[in-house]
């Protein structure tokens, strides 16, 4: 089995900047061509290093992310700062991490968007193929950026598919035998956002925080994958902030909920094959009707492909009864053992194909969901490594503690930053996924988390929703716009009932402390400032929704 290499993108050049003109060389390759990129009309072409002026302001670069046009013009994105994770003979070249942009990924001749599989059954024509031409669109999150080279095939070479998620890589040991360990999580640009402002699914059938994570194990040429999928309840809901911590969820009563619906599993079934959809939201409170929605459109469906498990992830493992995890494993077994793995042996020959995937979801689709997916991921490779002769017969991974101590950080590295990237703070219940046990630090911790992801939610997030929408290219910027939509005028209240309420407070603190010269008059300005005080509160409360940093360049309906 070949795996596809095709052109190569440039992983260090020089960026020529000039008031007209972006010119990029490639210090690499040796070729004498440049690249030209006009800053006015946006024109790429291709010329010589001669027809650089000598009065070019010089920059080292190590790739081009794309172009975007700004109120100012066209603007130039590259990658000024790059980290080599590990050379692995998986992945047959150097992966690395660009350090500008947290969490994006980039290798100079590996196509990081498919797994295994995928690439075991391209054709020899795909093989051929760029890096920017055969790159799945789903994982490419500067396709917009790029858009004015992707038309061009001669300057592919020039351009840099980036990846977000999670990569690590680790060298491993067990009963004396080497062997390649990676995890690879991969987030969809499609219906990408934060958390409380994309949820659900868009007409497409796209779902928001899609991520698709692939485990893989090298040994002795052989090459064994198990792939899972996370991705928020595939039907319209939303659940905008509104200061309170949990907002309700709304679910949509005007669309048809089955055609995108009916889309998203057609999607995941051309792509993975059949589905498990593994529910783990509550059966109770806020959360159930999504639970009961979900469970009747996956029996109005009638997919024969499409199977669905509910497990109330809190209610079972309530009281620190973590074990009762095993309980939705044992009822998984046999499904995971029919989905198999992929492997291929050292001589390229496909031994086993994974013939379907585990559809992890719950809320925001980050801490239950991975914990889930970290136990379905360590049973795939108890099997993997046994068929490999790396474990003998009736060795557990759980008893190799320099390995499960590999294996259980991953996957916390993993959950942090998947979702740092989408509520903005790290996983909650790390402590399980590190150690296998809740500790009382855990909680603290996850206490901590949680109202890091609140002040986030509510105050900061607009604003970061926006840089998503303008970088993917949901937003267009307008030359002629006359006024930048990021630059809202605030109605009085946002300023003036803040203050009244936080003055309120503290005269009735400081009444309480300096008492007056009898009991009633001391409770008479405490409850007038105390009355002042929870009344401006109720009213910012109740009007919630206007004090939150709210998304600005991309309309309400087309968030929801």
């Amino acid at each position: 089995m070949c795996y596809p290499r095709g052109a190569a993108t440039i992983t260090d050049g020089l960026a020529h900047i000039t008031p007209e003109k972006f010119y990029v060389e490639a210090c690499d390759d040796g070729a004498d061509d440049v690249l030209g990129i006009d800053r006015v009309s946006t024109e790429v072409t291709l010329t010589v290093k001669k027809d650089v002026p000598p009065s070019a302001v010089t920059r080292p670069i190590f790739g081009i992310l794309g172009t975007i046009r700004l109120v100012a013009g066209t603007y130039l994105i590259v990658i000024t700062k790059k980290k080599k994770l590990q050379d692995n003979k998986v992945f047959l070249s150097m992966l690395n991490h660009v350090l500008s942009v947290d969490g994006f990924y980039f290798s100079t001749t590996y196509d990081l968007t498919h797994t295994l599989q995928r690439l075991a059954n391209t054709s020899p024509e795909f093989q051929e193929m760029s890096l920017l031409e055969r790159a799945d669109p789903r994982f490419v999150w500067n396709g917009h950026l790029l858009r004015e080279f992707i038309a061009q095939p001669e300057i592919h070479r020039f351009a840099t598919p980036v990846m977000h998620g999670f990569i690590t890589m680790h060298s491993c040991s067990i009963n004396g035998k080497c062997f390649d360990w990676l995890l690879v999580s991969r987030r969809s640009c499609f219906r990408a956002g934060v958390r409380y402002y994309v949820r659900g699914i868009d007409s497409e059938g796209h779902a928001a925080n899609f991520v698709e994570t692939e485990q893989i194990v090298h040994y002795k040429g052989s090459k064994a994958s198990f792939v899972q999928t996370r991705g928020s309840i595939p039907f319209f809901w939303s659940q905008r902030p509104n200061l309170k911590y949990k907002p309700k969820p709304q679910i949509s009563k005007s669309v048809n909920h089955m055609d995108g619906f009916q889309r998203h599993f057609d999607s995941q079934i051309i792509s993975y094959g059949k589905q498990m959809i593994v529910n783990l939201v509550n059966h109770k409170g806020s959360e159930k009707p999504l639970e009961q929605t979900f469970s009747k459109m996956v029996n109005s469906m009638a997919n024969g492909m499409v199977r669905y498990v509910a497990f109330d992830f809190h209610k079972e493992c309530s009281r620190m009864r973590w074990d009762r995890l095993q309980i939705l494993l044992d009822q998984l077994a046999d499904q995971q053992d029919e989905f198999s793995y992929f492997l291929v042996d050292s001589e390229g020959k496909t031994v086993t194909q994974q013939e379907g995937t585990f559809r992890s979801n719950c809320m925001d689709c980050l801490d239950r969901t991975n914990v889930i997916q970290s136990l379905l991921a360590r049973r795939s490779l108890q099997a993997q490594l046994q068929r490999l002769g790396v474990l003998h017969v009736g060795q557990r991974i759980e008893e190799q503690a320099d390995f499960e101590k590999i294996y259980k950080n991953a996957w916390a590295d993993n959950a942090n930053a998947c979702a740092k990237q989408y509520a903005g703070t790290g996983a909650l219940k790390t402590d399980y996924t590190r150690t296998g046990k809740r500790t009382q630090w855990g909680l603290i911790m996850d206490g901590w988390n949680s109202l890091i992801r609140y002040y986030k939610n509510n105050f900061s997030d607009g604003f970061r929703q926006d840089a998503i929408d303008l970088f993917l290219g949901n937003y267009s910027v307008d030359e002629v716009e006359p006024a930048s939509p990021l630059h809202v005028k605030k109605d009085w209240k946002f300023l003036a009932l803040p203050i009244i309420m936080v003055v309120a407070f503290s005269m009735c603190i400081i009444c309480l402390l300096m008492a007056g010269d009898t009991w009633t008059e001391t409770l008479a300005y405490v409850l007038f400032w105390g009355s002042a005080s929870f009344g401006t509160f109720a009213i910012i409360l109740y009007n919630g929704k206007d004090f939150v940093d709210a998304p600005k360049l991309v309309q309400k309906e087309k968030m929801d």
